[in-house]
Protein backbone atom coordinates (compact mmCIF):
# COMPACT_ATOMS: atom_id res chain seq x y z
CA UNK A 1 0.00 0.00 0.00
CA UNK A 2 0.94 3.41 -1.10
CA UNK A 3 2.67 5.64 1.95
CA UNK A 4 -0.39 8.28 3.06
CA UNK A 5 1.11 11.89 3.19
CA UNK A 6 -0.90 14.82 4.47
CA UNK A 7 -0.05 18.42 2.90
CA UNK A 8 -1.33 21.53 4.95
CA UNK A 9 -0.19 25.11 5.71
CA UNK A 10 -1.46 28.36 6.80
CA UNK A 11 -1.14 30.17 3.94
CA UNK A 12 -4.24 28.78 2.35
CA UNK A 13 -5.16 25.79 0.02
CA UNK A 14 -4.13 28.30 -3.16
CA UNK A 15 -0.72 29.06 -2.04
CA UNK A 16 1.79 28.32 -4.63
CA UNK A 17 3.95 27.38 -1.46
CA UNK A 18 1.34 24.18 -0.54
CA UNK A 19 1.36 23.34 -4.17
CA UNK A 20 5.01 23.45 -4.27
CA UNK A 21 5.09 21.07 -1.21
CA UNK A 22 2.61 18.39 -3.01
CA UNK A 23 4.67 18.75 -6.05
CA UNK A 24 7.72 17.81 -4.08
CA UNK A 25 6.57 14.88 -2.82
CA UNK A 26 3.65 13.50 -4.88
CA UNK A 27 6.12 10.79 -6.06
CA UNK A 28 6.43 9.34 -2.51
CA UNK A 29 3.07 8.27 -1.89
CA UNK A 30 -0.86 8.64 -1.89
CA UNK A 31 -1.28 13.08 -1.02
CA UNK A 32 -4.39 14.11 0.86
CA UNK A 33 -4.26 17.82 0.43
CA UNK A 34 -5.95 19.67 3.29
CA UNK A 35 -5.46 23.45 4.28
CA UNK A 36 -7.61 26.24 4.83
CA UNK A 37 -8.94 27.85 2.63
CA UNK A 38 -8.13 31.32 3.62
CA UNK A 39 -4.62 32.57 4.71
CA UNK A 40 -4.67 31.82 8.34
CA UNK A 41 -0.88 32.88 8.93
CA UNK A 42 0.32 34.24 12.51
CA UNK A 43 -2.68 31.26 13.80
CA UNK A 44 -0.52 29.08 15.73
CA UNK A 45 -2.45 26.02 16.95
CA UNK A 46 -5.93 27.82 17.68
CA UNK A 47 -9.20 26.21 17.23
CA UNK A 48 -10.77 30.56 16.74
CA UNK A 49 -14.59 29.84 16.37
CA UNK A 50 -16.36 31.69 13.30
CA UNK A 51 -19.74 31.35 11.39
CA UNK A 52 -18.49 29.01 8.47
CA UNK A 53 -15.93 26.73 10.94
CA UNK A 54 -15.59 23.33 9.90
CA UNK A 55 -17.26 23.80 6.44
CA UNK A 56 -15.27 21.98 3.98
CA UNK A 57 -15.00 23.06 0.07
CA UNK A 58 -13.75 20.49 -2.41
CA UNK A 59 -11.18 22.20 -5.02
CA UNK A 60 -8.89 22.03 -7.80
CA UNK A 61 -5.10 23.05 -7.68
CA UNK A 62 -2.88 22.21 -10.62
CA UNK A 63 0.39 20.08 -10.01
CA UNK A 64 2.66 19.61 -12.90
CA UNK A 65 0.20 20.24 -15.24
CA UNK A 66 -2.91 18.22 -13.86
CA UNK A 67 -5.59 19.12 -11.90
CA UNK A 68 -5.88 17.77 -8.42
CA UNK A 69 -8.13 17.51 -5.65
CA UNK A 70 -7.86 19.45 -2.39
CA UNK A 71 -9.84 20.35 0.50
CA UNK A 72 -10.73 24.04 1.62
CA UNK A 73 -11.67 23.87 5.34
CA UNK A 74 -13.20 27.03 6.76
CA UNK A 75 -11.06 27.41 10.35
CA UNK A 76 -7.73 27.55 11.39
CA UNK A 77 -4.29 25.48 10.40
CA UNK A 78 -4.89 23.03 13.27
CA UNK A 79 -8.67 22.65 12.14
CA UNK A 80 -7.86 21.72 9.18
CA UNK A 81 -5.48 19.02 10.29
CA UNK A 82 -8.04 17.95 12.27
CA UNK A 83 -10.90 17.85 9.57
CA UNK A 84 -8.37 15.61 7.47
CA UNK A 85 -7.43 13.82 9.64
CA UNK A 86 -10.94 12.57 11.59
CA UNK A 87 -13.05 13.05 8.25
CA UNK A 88 -11.45 12.95 5.05
CA UNK A 89 -8.36 10.53 5.26
CA UNK A 90 -9.75 6.51 5.02
CA UNK A 91 -6.43 5.89 7.21
CA UNK A 92 -4.29 7.35 9.80
CA UNK A 93 -1.35 9.41 6.95
CA UNK A 94 2.15 7.92 7.27
CA UNK A 95 3.41 11.60 7.51
CA UNK A 96 2.18 15.48 7.55
CA UNK A 97 4.22 18.28 5.82
CA UNK A 98 2.68 21.24 6.45
CA UNK A 99 4.16 24.38 4.19
CA UNK A 100 6.26 25.75 2.06
CA UNK A 101 5.40 28.46 4.27
CA UNK A 102 5.84 32.23 2.61
CA UNK A 103 8.03 33.62 5.92
CA UNK A 104 10.72 31.79 8.30
CA UNK A 105 9.53 30.09 11.35
CA UNK A 106 12.79 30.56 13.58
CA UNK A 107 13.39 31.06 17.43
CA UNK A 108 10.94 31.91 19.96
CA UNK A 109 8.49 33.15 17.16
CA UNK A 110 7.45 29.85 15.89
CA UNK A 111 5.19 29.45 18.87
CA UNK A 112 2.94 32.05 16.81
CA UNK A 113 2.86 29.74 13.40
CA UNK A 114 0.36 28.58 11.66
CA UNK A 115 2.74 26.30 9.98
CA UNK A 116 4.00 24.85 13.47
CA UNK A 117 0.62 24.93 14.87
CA UNK A 118 -0.78 22.61 11.75
CA UNK A 119 2.32 20.48 12.34
CA UNK A 120 1.86 19.92 15.85
CA UNK A 121 -1.92 19.32 15.33
CA UNK A 122 -0.72 16.62 12.98
CA UNK A 123 1.46 14.95 15.75
CA UNK A 124 -0.89 15.12 18.40
CA UNK A 125 -2.68 12.09 16.21
CA UNK A 126 0.74 10.55 16.14
CA UNK A 127 1.59 11.49 12.56
CA UNK A 128 5.34 12.27 12.23
CA UNK A 129 5.53 15.36 10.72
CA UNK A 130 7.71 18.41 8.52
CA UNK A 131 7.46 21.99 8.58
CA UNK A 132 9.22 23.95 5.73
CA UNK A 133 9.36 27.84 5.46
CA UNK A 134 11.19 29.76 2.99
CA UNK A 135 12.66 33.06 3.62
CA UNK A 136 10.16 36.30 3.11
CA UNK A 137 9.78 39.82 3.63
CA UNK A 138 7.51 40.00 6.81
CA UNK A 139 5.54 42.96 4.85
CA UNK A 140 4.45 39.92 2.18
CA UNK A 141 3.63 37.08 4.86
CA UNK A 142 0.03 37.58 5.71
CA UNK A 143 -0.99 38.76 1.97
CA UNK A 144 -3.87 36.85 -0.03
CA UNK A 145 -2.59 37.80 -3.23
CA UNK A 146 0.71 35.26 -3.35
CA UNK A 147 4.10 36.69 -4.51
CA UNK A 148 6.31 34.45 -7.09
CA UNK A 149 8.72 33.07 -5.08
CA UNK A 150 11.28 30.45 -5.87
CA UNK A 151 9.79 27.07 -4.41
CA UNK A 152 13.28 24.47 -5.99
CA UNK A 153 15.38 24.77 -2.77
CA UNK A 154 12.56 24.23 -0.14
CA UNK A 155 11.04 21.75 -2.71
CA UNK A 156 14.82 19.67 -2.73
CA UNK A 157 14.60 19.77 1.30
CA UNK A 158 11.35 18.54 1.54
CA UNK A 159 11.87 15.58 -0.90
CA UNK A 160 14.96 14.23 0.94
CA UNK A 161 13.41 14.61 4.64
CA UNK A 162 10.03 13.00 3.96
CA UNK A 163 11.72 10.21 2.06
CA UNK A 164 13.97 9.90 5.20
CA UNK A 165 11.28 10.02 7.53
CA UNK A 166 8.78 8.07 5.44
CA UNK A 167 11.49 5.33 4.85
CA UNK A 168 13.27 5.44 8.78
CA UNK A 169 10.72 7.40 10.64
CA UNK A 170 12.03 10.15 13.39
CA UNK A 171 14.97 9.65 15.41
CA UNK A 172 14.05 8.92 18.56
CA UNK A 173 12.63 11.60 21.17
CA UNK A 174 11.54 13.52 17.72
CA UNK A 175 8.04 14.59 16.77
CA UNK A 176 8.46 17.49 14.34
CA UNK A 177 11.44 18.74 11.58
CA UNK A 178 11.06 22.65 11.68
CA UNK A 179 12.80 23.33 8.23
CA UNK A 180 13.39 27.09 7.11
CA UNK A 181 14.98 27.55 3.96
CA UNK A 182 17.33 31.12 3.01
CA UNK A 183 17.30 32.50 -0.67
CA UNK A 184 19.88 31.02 -2.35
CA UNK A 185 21.19 28.19 0.37
CA UNK A 186 22.65 24.98 -0.67
CA UNK A 187 23.90 23.68 2.01
CA UNK A 188 21.55 22.62 5.45
CA UNK A 189 22.60 22.41 8.87
CA UNK A 190 20.92 20.66 11.95
CA UNK A 191 20.00 22.99 14.63
CA UNK A 192 18.55 23.76 17.76
CA UNK A 193 15.73 26.06 17.93
CA UNK A 194 16.95 29.61 19.46
CA UNK A 195 16.25 30.73 22.51
CA UNK A 196 15.86 34.49 21.29
CA UNK A 197 12.99 36.33 19.41
CA UNK A 198 13.93 36.09 15.59
CA UNK A 199 11.06 39.38 14.90
CA UNK A 200 9.28 41.47 17.48
CA UNK A 201 6.39 44.12 17.54
CA UNK A 202 6.93 48.04 17.31
CA UNK A 203 5.75 49.87 19.78
CA UNK A 204 2.73 52.00 18.19
CA UNK A 205 2.88 55.70 17.88
CA UNK A 206 0.51 58.16 19.65
CA UNK A 207 -3.20 56.96 18.11
CA UNK A 208 -7.01 56.66 19.07
CA UNK A 209 -7.84 53.28 21.42
CA UNK A 210 -10.99 53.46 19.75
CA UNK A 211 -9.89 52.46 16.19
CA UNK A 212 -8.11 49.07 15.21
CA UNK A 213 -4.83 48.60 14.71
CA UNK A 214 -2.29 46.29 13.91
CA UNK A 215 0.83 46.03 15.32
CA UNK A 216 3.90 46.14 12.74
CA UNK A 217 6.81 43.64 12.79
CA UNK A 218 11.00 44.41 12.88
CA UNK A 219 13.53 41.83 12.94
CA UNK A 220 15.45 41.70 15.82
CA UNK A 221 18.73 39.17 15.52
CA UNK A 222 22.06 40.63 16.75
CA UNK A 223 25.21 37.80 16.18
CA UNK A 224 26.97 38.46 19.13
CA UNK A 225 23.78 37.37 21.20
CA UNK A 226 22.72 34.77 18.69
CA UNK A 227 23.45 31.07 19.70
CA UNK A 228 25.82 29.54 17.17
CA UNK A 229 24.31 26.59 17.38
CA UNK A 230 20.66 27.87 16.74
CA UNK A 231 18.50 28.00 13.66
CA UNK A 232 18.40 31.47 13.89
CA UNK A 233 22.28 31.95 13.14
CA UNK A 234 22.69 29.07 10.62
CA UNK A 235 19.36 30.91 8.96
CA UNK A 236 20.52 34.18 9.04
CA UNK A 237 24.22 34.68 9.56
CA UNK A 238 25.53 31.58 7.85
CA UNK A 239 22.83 31.24 5.12
CA UNK A 240 21.94 27.18 5.41
CA UNK A 241 19.05 25.50 5.46
CA UNK A 242 18.01 24.64 9.02
CA UNK A 243 16.81 21.68 10.16
CA UNK A 244 15.87 21.57 14.18
CA UNK A 245 14.27 18.69 15.57
CA UNK A 246 11.25 19.69 17.56
CA UNK A 247 9.18 17.93 20.83
CA UNK A 248 6.40 18.48 22.63
CA UNK A 249 8.16 18.88 26.56
CA UNK A 250 8.34 22.71 27.33
CA UNK A 251 9.26 21.77 31.38
CA UNK A 252 12.24 21.95 32.58
CA UNK A 253 14.04 19.35 34.33
CA UNK A 254 13.96 20.44 37.83
CA UNK A 255 12.27 19.99 41.08
CA UNK A 256 10.76 23.15 43.11
CA UNK A 257 9.71 23.16 46.73
CA UNK A 258 7.03 25.76 45.59
CA UNK A 259 6.54 26.57 49.79
CA UNK A 260 10.08 27.82 50.09
CA UNK A 261 10.51 29.30 46.41
CA UNK A 262 13.65 26.78 46.23
CA UNK A 263 14.98 24.97 43.09
CA UNK A 264 16.04 21.39 44.41
CA UNK A 265 18.99 20.04 42.31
Amino acid sequence: MKKLILITNDDGVFSPGLWAAAEAVMDLGELLIVAPMHQQTGMGRSFPKSEKLGIIEKVKIRLRGQDVEAFGIHGSPAYAVAHGVLELAGRKPDLCISGINYGENLGLSLTCSGTLGAAFEANSHGIPAIAVSRQADLAIQQEINYANMDWEASKRITFECASEVLREGLPEGVRILNINVPDGAVEKRITRQSMLNYSVFIKPEARDFRKSYKLKTRLDVEAEKTEKNSDIYAFFFDRMISITPLTWDLSVNVNWDFRNHDIIS
